[in-house]
């Protein structure tokens, strides 16, 4: 509702795995994540587009977790999306499998392979390793004590992309583990990736955007001056996908 009532289209995407819909599609992606998640979403986004319904030019990702794992990898392997934000997501899958909790260390063994008997198959798959494919702003939302997800992974996203030149911004949520629980933080969290978009996609806020510094986003008071004078005119074409937690 967030979304919609400030103008964007929304795309909630069950790919293959999701649950739902039936064992054997349950079963699709075993050893495929990171592969048919990102080309159900590519294809999610492209269906709206070829229908009319959203510009081309505007379209964000966006997922927490599981989802952060499919933004960052759809963004990284694929040309679709125009912007993405990452909640707490995985940009090093070797990593995960090793920092993770003891609950969900062995998640992985079924979504990728047991590791590290398929350590190519993890190093193929991790958006950290291919970070020159990078080529759109990314938004980082992380919770400081997160121990099924450290705050490492989004670290270590947010210095490659900040090296590659790419605007991007890290925020750390004092307290917060895996999912932001306090209400001010969950609402910093949403108004955030909405100044994200606003700033990238020049429209303005009703009401004020939250300030957000975005490193590489250069000359940020010309960017400001070029914010559209209606914010209503130009959402409408905006359109965000999600990736499932």
């Amino acid at each position: 509702h967030y979304w919609r009532s400030r103008g964007f289209a929304v795309l909630d995407v069950d790919y293959r795995g999701s649950t739902g819909y039936g064992r054997e599609y349950r079963d699709k992606l075993k050893g495929k994540w990171g592969i048919y998640d990102i080309d159900d979403a590519v294809a999610g986004a492209q269906h709206l587009v070829n229908q009319g319904l959203v510009s081309p030019d505007h379209l964000a990702i966006n997922g927490g977790s599981a989802g952060g794992f499919t933004t960052l990898s759809t963004l990284t392997f694929r040309s679709k999306f125009n912007a993405g934000c990452s909640r707490y997501g995985i940009g090093d899958l070797e990593i995960l499998a090793r920092d993770t909790h003891k609950f969900e260390s062995r998640y992985l063994d079924g979504l990728v392979g047991p590791y590290p008997e398929k350590k190519e198959v993890y190093l193929e798959r991790s958006p950290i390793n291919y970070t020159t494919k990078l080529h759109v702003p990314i938004l980082l939302l992380q919770g400081a004590e997160d121990k099924v997800v450290p705050p490492n992974q989004a670290q270590a996203m947010y210095d490659a992309v900040k090296s590659a030149g790419l605007p991007c911004c890290l925020k750390v949520y004092a307290g917060e583990q895996h999912g932001f629980r306090k209400a001010v933080n969950i609402r910093d969290s949403i108004d955030s990736e909405l100044s994200f978009y606003a700033r990238l996609f020049k429209f303005k806020v009703a009401g004020g955007a939250l300030p957000l510094p975005i490193v590489n986003l250069d000359d940020i008071a010309e960017a400001d001056k070029a914010l559209l004078p209606s914010a209503m005119s130009c959402w409408g074409p905006l359109c965000g996908v999600r990736g499932r937690e």
